[in-house]
């Protein structure tokens, strides 16, 4: 079995980005203030290495949080010039950035490749036009593509970000823009239910009355409809909701601190209601049977209400939201 891929994340707080989207308060997200430095990547490194599970082979240095490409261009090469010696010298596989897709060009991709960047992710968040103008991101869909194509050109790692539940969208734009992601074929995305922030724009709005955020329950069945339709087309997705909100910051929204366990509770659910009502055992994937259970047993309280008395067991030589019946 592959080690588990896992990042060494150095936050560049809002200093690239050229405007404020609707939603974005990068510090509320990250609880980062200040521009990092080069020793602020070798204390990052430091801490990573004295982990138990360390493995350098799977281990990228990530700079998330800003528009790394749209920042200062000295400073820029400053924080890879920093990250980079830890690639000559060993200590981790590679750099992974996320950028703007309008702060992506060629000469840019020449600059990352020289200093070890092997993955670069864009915040695409929707991939309608409408929406983006509306949620003031400053980049078209055009923009995406452009720079998507670019990257998978120069042989990178692209992963593509998305945001479900934004001003001015809905469900069904929402999975148009997952299927117009999936046609650009990335290596890994990843999916953040829009959360409303104070100090934000769409925080204005709600409060206006003209922004109406979708519901928990109503986000969870979206979200795994479209983890269904990127482990359909072998897209990994590697996050999925806000790793965390600083406090207080909440104003509204989808937030739950276990969001894609909902997520994968309910694909459970649906596997199994494509069986005959009646007492069955379940074989789910090892280490899923918490997840097809539900949180405080949902799931099976749920499954109890349509028929179903159901077992829970696991099985190795099931994948991710495979199920097996047994009466």
């Amino acid at each position: 079995m592959s080690k588990k891929h896992s990042n060494i994340s150095v936050f560049v707080p809002h200093i690239g980005c050229p405007n404020q989207c609707s939603f974005c308060n990068q510090f509320s997200i990250t609880s980062c203030h200040t521009a990092p430095n080069e020793n602020d990547v070798e204390k990052a490194v430091s801490v990573a290495k004295a982990s138990k599970n360390y493995d350098p082979k799977t281990t990228e240095l990530a700079f998330f949080g800003g528009s790394f490409t749209a920042i200062d261009r000295e400073y820029m090469l400053y924080l890879l010039k920093a990250a980079y010696g830890f690639v000559r010298n060993g200590d981790i596989s590679g750099i992974r950035i996320s950028t703007r897709p309008d702060a992506v060009d060629k000469e840019i991709i020449g600059i990352l490749k020289e200093h070890g960047v092997t993955a670069v992710e864009l915040g695409a968040q929707s991939m309608c036009d409408e929406v983006l103008k509306a949620n003031r991101r400053g980049h078209t869909v055009s923009d995406i593509e452009k720079a998507s194509r670019l990257i998978k050109e120069a042989d990178l790692s692209l992963g593509l970000q998305m945001m479900t539940g934004l001003y001015c969208s809905d469900s069904e734009t929402d999975i148009a823009s997952a299927q117009r992601i999936i046609d650009l074929k990335p290596d890994t995305v990843r999916i953040y239910p829009t959360i409303t922030l104070k100090g934000t724009h769409l925080e204005a709005l709600f409060k206006s009355g003209e922004y109406c955020p979708p519901t928990l329950n109503d986000t969870v069945d979206l979200v795994a409809k479209l983890l269904l339709m990127f482990k359909k087309e072998n897209i990994n997705v590697i996050r999925t909701g806000l790793h965390s909100i600083e406090e207080n910051a909440y104003v509204a929204g989808p937030w739950h601190p276990a969001f894609k366990e909902l997520c994968d509770s309910a694909i459970y659910k649906w596997e199994i209601l494509k069986h005959p009502k009646g007492n069955y055992t379940c074989f789910v994937p090892r280490g899923e049977v918490s997840k097809a259970v539900g949180q405080g047993k949902q799931n099976i309280n749920e499954l109890k209400k349509h028929g179903y008395s159901i077992t829970f067991k696991e099985c190795d030589d099931l994948s991710v939201y495979e199920i097996r019946m047994c009466k």
